[in-house]
């Protein structure tokens, strides 16, 4: 096995897993909790 082979399969697995990182980021289910962790910071004890 070449290093610049296993160069590239680390960098395509990488990206994959940054796309699959987004993707969850940006889903819709989980909006709400992510609204709800944003306006952690202002509410009052």
């Amino acid at each position: 096995m070449d290093i610049n082979l296993l160069r590239s399969i680390v960098t395509v697995a990488a990206f994959v897993v940054f796309i699959g990182i987004v993707v969850w980021a940006w889903s819709s289910r989980n909006k709400q909790r992510f609204d709800e962790a944003a306006q952690l910071p202002f509410e009052q004890d």
